[in-house]
Parts: C-alpha cells; structure tokens; sequence
C-alpha cells in the first residue's frame, strides 16, 4: 500500500496546497543558500536547461552526494534557479522512518513530491515503483544513492543498487545528471553540540555545487556484459523477479546495476575531485 499517496497528486485541492509548500520550502532554500550563506554552482545552466526544457517525455534522474539533512531542498535555493515553481520542481526519494513517520509529516513531504523508500526493503518494494511511474511521465526525480548522511571530507561511498535499478527499469531511459556538493554539512552539521543538529542552519559558509554532464550508458552492452558475468558468479537469492523486457535473472540484475553504479560514482567521484580544487 502506498502512503498517503493521493495527497502527492497535482489535483489534490487543485494543486493549492502544494504550491503553497513550494512557495515556502523555495523562500526557506533561497534564503539559507543566498541570503544567509553563499552558494557558488559551476555548470548551473545544464541543470535549469534540463530541469525547464528537456524533450517531452524524458525523465531527468539527478544524483547526488548526501552531507547534510538540508541538501534537500537548500541545494536548489541558488540565484536563478526556480526552486518556487511547483510544476518544475523535482521528485525526491524521501527515507519513510524520517520524513514520513506521522500522518502531518506524511502529508507535508506527500506535497513537496517526496516519495517514502524504507531503507533495507530492497529494489523491488512497492514504493519504487511508484517512482518508475513517476519517470514514465516524463518527470525529473531526485536521488541520493548513498543512501544515507556522511559528512566526512572522504571518497563518495558506494552506491545503492536503487538509482542503477530506476535507471534499467525505466519504460523510458532518463537523463542522468551528476551533482556533487560541499559545504551544507557545516550549515547543518550532525555533531554540533553534545552529537545534536543545531536548531536552525547555520550561517557565513561556503556552499559550493558542481553539475556534471549527462552520464551516457550503453545498456544493451552492459546487459549483455552483465548476462556473460553472471553465469561465472554465484549469488545467494532473495527472490528478484526478472526485469522486463529483458528478462534478466537475479544474478545479472545485480551485476548490471553494479556496473551502472560503478559508473555513476566514478563520475561523482571525478567532480568531488574538481570541486576540492576549485
């Protein structure tokens, strides 16, 4: 069953009470990240292109490194950038034990297009594929495939399998665009005071964005290289249906979406990189 899944919908109330929470969650980012802190972005004008005019029904999938419980949404607060606008704004894969853990927390993340993800259920838990039907509509989904806050000044960790699994899964292959980001962990860190967040952001930090390019995957290669891998590997299984149209056992799902992953993380890494000498 999907969580409060009608309050999430474009004609809920006729769309009144999610473009209020746009209104005043983009007001919240604008402010944090250009008002009170300064935000820098390299590259800024792939992103606002793709998020206001990409080809009709495309999907856009943006990842991203997680430093910070603001990443979301302070990390679209930057000057030029329509983070008010609730027809634009990004779909975002939403941890359900933090921000959906009543119904008044459910219904305000259900307006801001948060999808709640129970960290553990697996790739196939329902809630993902209400994040395919999302993409089907051409939509642009925010993911952090960390999975999880790290505020250490270390490599991105590896990633989960359920971007790579949105990414193959698509009925339409999405856009995939890499941001990386520093400085959001100083404007809310996790250990401020006796390992508490402070209680409201911080301010005078340094926030600075990298957008990459889009990342190119060549899936048939890579379904076909998953496919040759797998017979050599042995797997213990968890009950993975095939993937369709390909009908790809459990074993070569998981060697495909582990080559998708590796591929989104060294480009990741690559501007984690660049945005530490910049």
């Amino acid at each position: 069953m999907r969580k409060m899944e009608w309050a999430g919908r474009p004609n809920h109330i006729g769309g009144i009470p999610r473009r209020i929470v746009f209104m005043a969650v983009g007001a919240f980012a604008k402010a944090v990240a250009s008002l009170f802190n300064s935000t820098s972005v390299q590259n800024a004008d792939t992103l606002i292109r793709l998020v206001r005019s990409r080809p009709p029904g495309i999907p856009l999938i943006t990842v991203s490194n997680h430093m910070s419980t603001l990443d979301d949404p302070v990390m679209w607060g930057f000057k030029g950038f329509p983070s008010m606008d609730a027809k634009l704004a990004r779909w975002v894969l939403a941890a359900e034990d933090i921000c959906f853990k009543n119904a008044l927390l459910s219904y305000f993340f259900r307006l801001g297009k948060c999808i709640p993800i129970t960290r553990g259920a697996g790739i196939y838990q329902e809630h993902m594929n209400e994040a395919l039907e999302r993409l089907s509509d051409g939509a642009w989904l925010h993911t952090f495939p960390e999975g999880k806050v790290s505020q250490e000044d270390s490599p991105i960790r590896r990633l989960k399998w359920g971007t790579a699994s949105l990414i193959v899964r698509a009925p339409v292959t999405p856009i995939v665009l890499p941001i990386v980001h520093h400085g959001l962990e100083e404007v809310m860190p996790e250990n401020f005071f006796v390992g508490r967040r402070p209680p409201f952001p911080l301010w005078n930090k340094k926030i600075k964005i990298v957008v990459g390019e889009p990342i190119e995957f060549d899936l048939p290669k890579l379904r076909q290289e998953a496919v040759s891998t797998s017979r050599n590997l042995s797997f213990p299984r968890v009950g993975w249906p095939s993937t369709s149209p390909c009908g790809l056992d459990e074993a070569a799902q998981r060697c495909l979406f582990t080559a998708v992953s590796e591929q989104i993380w060294a480009v990741m890494e690559r501007l984690r990189d660049s945005l530490k000498h910049s």
